[in-house]
């Protein structure tokens, strides 16, 4: 959709949480969408978060800028919200009294033209919004980062294969089918509608064919990640890399079939390579994986890009999730060539065998993974080509703009303080 001219409005995002540093999917989603709409409209941010918290740029971005701090629920909690209330855990996440004052405090503060409500687990806000102003209230703009009851189908559909993983399906199937109608009737009340894939427009649609979500895709800083990052690590070499948050149910998973379904075959044919999963917070899931001398469980990295600078090829053999995945994009943009599952890539309008390698099975997985481990000049090749196809495509430069539409239909007149 082509950007539309929009009279400067005042533009109030909900985020769940700070988007700086932005390390991770949400906060990398939040961080440049808010840095892009900033060169054009009034911006405030209020989001979950230290106030104590060094908010970076997003000081000189956002006024007022205000932070509350997350609420936490234990494992008790949620299994007793589980058993007594019928809606999703994602309803409940991020239910917090201060977050709701401090909106309340704001709203009375300041007029907005629009709300923007950063992912499904902040949609309660906009209910509560609703209800204080009622006809009053600003236009609600939920970005939804994920069609959330997919993402629990899938992990439901993958986690049934493994009877050790069944306590998890069973939580996927009630939260599926809680999510189907949480998420349907956010979605209803949003004045616009953004999904970050057509995949996921589609999977939103399919909810309630009156919907038309908006395709804004994730996008990737191409000044941060580009070829010839430095390999500033003594790294073994050839280096097969993994990243992502790694207490994440798809990450786990991907890194845990990986390594056991396709790393052995790997291994056979080239017995030097090294697996690397980088990434926060490892799932007690990956202990596993530390006992063996040819792979590396980083935990929390302070940079990731010497990963990317002296990774030989970049997997991601995700199983589960929605959505564009960031990581993809950025070692797409940093020129490295990539293997992926289909899933994996979904989203991303590459062309297969000439942006990455996709593979669904460990031997196909395998086979990608040592054909781009031998052959240096297949993959400088396709690592080119992936870094010219989101250069093209993947800027968020290039995406942002393409909110205006929704701004622009939003209307002129602020609404009034509460």
């Amino acid at each position: 959709m082509v950007a539309v001219p929009t009279a400067r409005k005042r533009i109030l995002f909900l985020t769940p949480q700070l988007p700086f540093p932005p390390e991770q999917g949400t906060a990398l989603r939040n961080y440049n969408l808010i840095a892009q709409v900033a060169r054009r409209h009034d911006v405030a941010l209020l989001s979950f978060g230290e106030p104590s918290a060094d908010p970076g740029p997003l000081a000189q971005l956002c006024h007022p800028l205000c932070l509350v701090p997350a609420p936490r629920r234990t494992l008790r909690r949620r299994l007793w919200d589980l058993l007594r209330s019928r809606r999703p855990d994602m309803a409940l996440r991020l239910a917090s009294p201060a977050y709701a004052d401090a909106l309340r405090s704001l709203l009375r503060q300041e007029s907005f033209d629009l709300i923007q409500v950063e992912g499904l687990e902040m949609a309660p806000y906009a209910e509560l919004v609703r209800g204080w102003l009622g006809p009053r209230a600003p236009k609600m703009i939920l970005d939804a980062h994920n069609a959330e009851y997919l993402l629990q189908r899938r992990a439901l559909e993958t986690d049934l294969r493994l009877p050790a993983r069944w306590p998890a399906a069973l939580y996927s199937w009630i939260q599926c089918r809680r999510l189907r109608a949480f998420e349907r009737a956010a979605c209803r009340r949003a004045d616009g509608l953004v999904a970050v894939s057509e995949a996921d427009a589609q999977a939103l649609k399919a909810l309630d064919d009156t919907l038309r979500p908006l395709v804004v895709p994730n996008g990737v800083d191409l000044e941060r990640y580009h070829p010839g990052l430095p390999d500033s690590l003594p790294l073994h070499h050839p280096a097969v890399v993994f990243t992502g948050k790694m207490d994440f149910r798809p990450n786990v998973d991907a890194a845990l079939w990986f390594y056991r379904r396709c790393w052995p075959l790997v291994r056979r044919a080239v017995p030097e390579a090294h697996f690397y999963v980088v990434g926060k917070q490892p799932h007690p899931r990956l202990a596993s994986l530390r006992a063996d001398p040819s792979v590396t469980l980083t935990g929390y990295v302070p940079d990731i890009l010497p990963y990317f600078g002296g990774a030989d090829v970049y997997v991601a053999p995700l199983r589960m999730g929605g959505g564009t995945r960031l990581k993809i994009l950025e070692a797409m943009a940093a020129g490295l060539p990539l293997v992926s599952t289909t899933l994996g890539a979904e989203g991303i309008a590459l062309i297969p065998g000439e942006h990455a390698l996709l593979a669904d099975t460990p031997a196909q997985m395998a086979e990608a993974v040592i054909t781009l481990l031998r052959d240096g000049a297949r993959a400088r090749v396709l690592g080119m080509a992936a870094r010219r196809f989101v250069e093209l495509h993947y800027s968020w430069e290039k995406i942002a703009p393409r909110l205006e539409a929704l701004y622009a239909a939003a209307g002129c007149s602020p609404a009034a303080p509460i």
